[in-house]
């Protein structure tokens, strides 16, 4: 569609505005908030452009209603909505793409919170890790703590970057420096900087972004950017898929961007969550029927910076009754129940993949007896490690397992 008729068919318009108010703002923008019957915006930005606003200012309800009931409900007259920045960067434009179609909005976004301070600080945007804390666990900054790294990270309030100072000197980052941009882009814009163990910073702006320069110390908990994490940075009770059979089982299971994976029997949760450090969008539901180990997973997803991990707490097959389509499954090694394989089979869709792995004579039995009938790859897995033998050396071999995986045609 034409630009100009598009234009015309937009009834909602979304605007984003900075800390700068009106002087930030174009014509264009100034002339869609001029001529909306109604305005919906937080009560700042809102009363940023009072002056010049004719229509109806509505603020958001508190709590904030995902759905844009009130938004919608107007659909086909005149209606704007003011947003902070880029309504597109984790904002409310986003909010509104999943409810109303792109050629039904005519979007005028101002620079990100995130394009400022890292034109403040001189930092490559595309060299940079971006991270939203914004309403969300602190934890998600753990993996992308990686020597060296810089970090920009929105967040929720003045408290949370000494929060955030002192989950980095836990984690023996405590030399990161850390700068705190405050009120970017308007009259009050200022920045602080200081080491993360040393954080004595006081009166904060609410309005603020961390930007983080990783340095690490000897100590530090480094999350390698591969499969097969140590053994030793989760907290188990040895009901765990070790790792160098965790890095082949997730070679195996072959995450893809925004899956979810169905991990039964999930012991220490290592596998779902290696699962979801593999992007921000992968999804994992826990299946665990111990209450003491589901909790260690949920603990262990925090310290993995995957707080998102779903743990679902219960017994298989009847666990799994209503939860959501899985893209893949993961059956650890040490159960023997042909009901939850044949109900693990019947829950994948079409494409769908299962990894099951074996060590005991009885699971091994059942894998077989699915490979003959379904098909699939079936790989025997040996391990040995060196170990001291009085005053020399020799191979300790762990358990084999026998491994299934296996598509759904």
């Amino acid at each position: 569609m034409p630009a100009e008729r598009q234009s015309r068919a937009a009834w909602l318009t979304v605007v984003g505005i900075g800390e700068d108010g009106l002087a930030g703002l174009g014509d264009e923008a100034k002339q869609r908030i001029a001529q909306a019957e109604i305005i919906f915006g937080g009560k700042r930005h809102l009363a940023l452009v009072a002056s010049f606003a004719k229509g109806e200012a509505r603020p958001w309800p508190i709590p904030f209603d995902a759905e844009m009931a009130d938004v919608l409900a107007l659909a086909g007259r005149r209606v704007c909505v003011l947003a902070s920045g880029d309504p597109f960067f984790h904002g409310v434009g986003a909010t509104l793409a999943r409810k109303v179609k792109a050629q039904e909005m005519h979007v005028i976004p101002a620079p990100s919170a995130v394009s400022l301070a890292a034109a403040r600080l001189g930092w490559a945007l595309q060299d940079i890790e971006t991270v939203s804390l914004h309403g969300r666990p602190l934890d998600l900054i753990r993996p992308l703590l990686q020597p060296g790294a810089r970090i920009l990270a929105l967040t929720s309030d003045a408290e949370a970057p000494a929060a955030i100072a002192r989950l980095l000197a836990e984690l023996d980052f405590g030399a990161s420096r850390l700068t705190i941009l405050e009120a970017l882009g308007g009259p009050s814009e200022t920045q602080r900087s200081v080491r993360a163990d040393a954080f004595d910073l006081e009166n904060l702006n609410p309005l603020n972004v961390l930007a983080v320069e990783v340095e690490s110390g000897p100590d530090a908990r480094v999350l390698p950017l591969t499969s097969g994490l140590a053994d030793h940075l989760f907290d188990h009770d040895g009901q765990i898929t070790k790792r160098e059979i965790r890095a082949i089982t997730l070679s195996a299971l072959a995450p893809r961007r925004g899956e979810l994976l169905w991990d039964i029997g999930a012991g220490s949760g290592s596998i779902g969550i290696e699962w979801m450090l593999a992007h921000p969008s992968m999804r994992t539901f826990a299946i665990e029927a111990d209450p003491v180990r589901a909790a260690r997973i949920g603990r262990n997803a925090a310290a993995c910076g995957v707080p998102g991990l779903v743990v679902v707490e219960g017994s298989a097959p009847k666990a799994l009754a209503r939860l959501d389509t899985p893209d893949a499954i993961f059956i650890g090694g040490g159960g023997s129940d042909a009901g939850v394989l044949n109900a693990a089979i019947k829950a994948l869709h079409t494409g769908g993949r299962l990894v099951a792995n074996a060590v005991t004579l009885e699971m091994e039995a059942l894998l077989l007896a699915q490979h003959t009938k379904l098909g699939g790859d079936l790989t025997r897995i040996n391990i040995s490690r060196a170990s001291p033998v009085g005053s020399m050396q020799a191979w300790r071999p762990a358990m084999p397992v026998t491994q299934w995986s296996w598509m759904k045609p």
